[in-house]
Parts: structure tokens; C-alpha cells; sequence
């Protein structure tokens, strides 16, 4: 049966973490001799990993794996303090574009256990935050991903009156949420942080996805299979009452058959994912009755570039303009590229970029 109808969640897709680190690495391209280096997948999406690979950039696990003298990214997802020191060794030129929100629980971390805490850390066992976050503090923090994770966590605690939790960013509502309440009824004087480590972007997307998917015969949820946010939204939809949930990396993995009887379509993407993919997944839906966007917030922050971009960006432009006979001093007063970065799309950004078949 055809799709009648397709409701779009707003907000959807990239978060002002993404945003910055695509646009970001898009940059280093630009301004490096290749390869450029990234220390993990800048972000987890499968689609902007291979378009940065098609522009040379070389993704390791491995700082050692990166050059004397290279110019190395370290991703959104937050890197353990070892590493960025290991990173700014050996001539290389760094580029943290490290989430804002992911340095504030990386700062209440360090705080709590230098002040004696235990700190409970709710997130996924080998995801790359986790991992970023328990090494900032590794002899204080224990990571509970289960609530069968709390018995042992508690017995780890030595003074019940300092006892804080702190969370992955990337979590759902729900499994955060009861974690919280089951160790507060343990430890009354529990800290946690009073604006909690819930991205909000990633608590957005989430209540739009939770209103259409009320409506929806199915949902179609965008982002890969590696995406902690996305395979939340996928959870919430099922617990928001849809029975037929759909996670895909694009419109090559959606199978309209698989819709069966749907008539209405609800369609979201995960926190990586690109507006160019949601428009091609809306396109192969091909609604008869068109697209109903269901909007629950408008999101306007914003992340500037990364300080050392910021400080690079200006002496290039002066640079660039010396070669050409221009004014090196007024170009490096103009503030470089970064001057509108605001009004740049990153989904934009990465669609410019080009490909193999350009």
C-alpha cells in the first residue's frame, strides 16, 4: 500500500556538537596538505565518515598511528586526557572538537573525584564517550550501564555522604531517569549536576519522536547502527506505543514492503545523521498526502569552531592575501572564514564536499 502521509520530527538530525565538528574537519581539509587524521569516527554516522574518507582524511584508534608533524582531529565524542597529551606530541598540529557538553561532564568528573567522590557514571560499556569520560578519573568512576550494574557500584562506595552521578550524554530519557531515582533511594545526599548531562539536543529529538510516533502506523528512524542517540530514538518509539520501528542508515536499507499497510510514516534522524539523507528516505516514501512537520522546539545554539581553528583560520587568510599582492592585515582582520560560521549548514558543508563520482 502506498504511504499517505509521512510526519517529520523537529528537531531532527545534526546537533550543535555535530554542526561544529563537521564543518570543523571540513575545514582542515581545506587549510592541510593530505592526510588529514581524525582520532576515531569524528562523528557516528556512516555516511560522514566515508564522505570525509573520499577527501583523504584517515581515521585511526591509535594516536601512534598519526605522523610526527600531521594535523589530527579529535572527535566530538570527547578524548581521555592521555590521549589529547599523546595527540599535541611530536610536532602535530591538534584540532579538539571535543562537544561542549561532553567537556562539562569531562570538568564534573575531574571536580567530584578530586573533592573524594565515587561518581556512578551511567553510559555504554566501549562507547567512545564513556571511555573519553571514566579516563578523565578512572580510580573514582564506576560505569553502571544496567540497573543490574548497581549492587556492585554501590558496594564500591566508601563515604554514602559523597557519592555523585554523572551521565553519557547521548542517553535516553528513560535510561537515565530510573538509574537516578534507584541510587538517590540509596544515597539521600547524592550530587548530580543540577542542569543534568542529558544532551539537549538529544532530549529534543526525542519528545518530537515521541509525539509522532503516538500518530504514526510505523516509524523510520535515520542514523547508524553505532549511534547511541539513535538507537535511543528507536527505543522511544517503541515505547511510545509503535509496533513497527525502522532503524536505517539510508533510503538503500528501507524496505517499503516491510511497511506493509502503514498509511501515515513517521521519519526522524538521529543526532549525525544528514538532512540530505532524510530527504532522499522522504523521497523513495513518496507520500501521497505530502509531509506534516510536527515541531516540538525550536533549537538555536551554537558552537563555535574549535580555539585552535579560531587562531589558525586568520593567519592563513593573511597568508593567501600576501601571495595574491593583497592586504595580509585587513584579511586578518576580516576574522578569516570563521566570520559567518553561523550561517553555515553543516549538512551543507558535507553535501558540498566532493565525492568519487565528482
Amino acid at each position: 500500500m502506498p504511504v499517505e502521509k509521512v510526519l517529520l520530527a523537529e528537531p531532527r538530525g545534526f546537533c550543535a556538537g555535530v554542526e561544529m565538528a563537521i564543518k570543523a574537519l571540513a575545514w582542515m581539509v581545506r587549510a592541510f596538505e593530505p592526510p588529514v587524521y581524525c582520532y576515531h569516527e569524528i562523528v557516528h554516522n556512516r555516511l560522514v565518515v566515508d564522505r570525509f574518507r573520499e577527501q583523504g582524511v584517515i581515521f585511526v584508534d591509535d594516536i601512534a598511528d598519526v605522523p610526527a608533524g600531521a594535523a589530527v582531529m579529535l572527535s566530538a565524542h570527547g578524548s581521555a586526557p592521555d590521549v589529547v597529551e599523546a595527540a599535541r606530541g611530536e610536532g602535530r598540529y591538534v584540532v579538539n572538537a571535543v562537544c561542549p557538553l561532553v567537556t562539562k561532564v569531562h570538568h564534573e568528573a575531574r571536580v567530584r573525584a578530586r573533592k573524594g567522590y565515587t561518581v556512578l557514571y551511567v553510559g555504554h560499556a566501549g562507547h567512545d564517550e564513556a571511555v573519553g569520560t571514566i579516563a578523565v578519573a578512572p580510580e573514582a568512576i564506576r560505569l553502571v550501564e544496567h540497573v543490574e550494574d548497581l549492587a556492585d557500584a554501590f558496594t564500591a562506595v566508601d563515604d554514602p555522604d559523597k557519592v555523585a552521578m554523572l551521565a553519557q550524554t547521548t542517553l535516553a530519557h528513560h535510561e537515565w531517569a530510573g538509574l537516578l531515582d534507584r541510587t538517590r533511594s540509596q544515597f539521600p545526599e547524592m550530587w548530580t549536576a543540577t542542569r543534568n548531562d542529558l544532551c539537549f539536543a538529544t532530549t529534543n529529538r526525542q519528545a518530537a519522536l515521541t509525539e509522532i510516533a503516538r500518530d504514526a502506523d510505523a516509524v523510520v528512524v535515520i542514523g547508524s547502527a553505532n549511534s547511541s542517540n539513535t538507537l535511543a530514538l528507536a527505543k522511544v518509539a517503541r515505547d511510545a506505543g509503535c509496533e513497527q520501528v525502522y532503524r536505517i542508515d539510508g533510503p538503500d536499507e528501507l524496505d517499503l514492503d516491510a511497511l506493509g499497510d502503514a498509511h501515515i510514516v513517521g521519519v526522524t534522524a538521529g543526532a549525525s545523521a544528514p538532512e540530505e539523507v532524510v530527504d532522499a528516505v522522504i523521497a523513495k516514501l513518496a507520500p501521497a498526502n505530502g509531509v506534516q512537520l510536527v515541531r516540538v522546539t525550536d533549537e538555536d545554539e551554537y558552537f563555535p569552531p574549535p580555539r585552535e581553528l579560531r587562531e589558525l583560520m586568520p593567519a592563513l587568510d593573511a597568508a593567501a592575501a600576501l601571495l595574491v599582492g593583497g592586504d595580509p592585515v585587513a584579511a586578518r582582520e576580516r576574522g578569516g572564514p570563521f566570520s559567518n560560521d553561523r550561517r553555515v549548514d553543516a549538512s551543507r558543508v558535507l553535501a558540498s564536499l566532493p565525492g568519487d563520482d565528482d
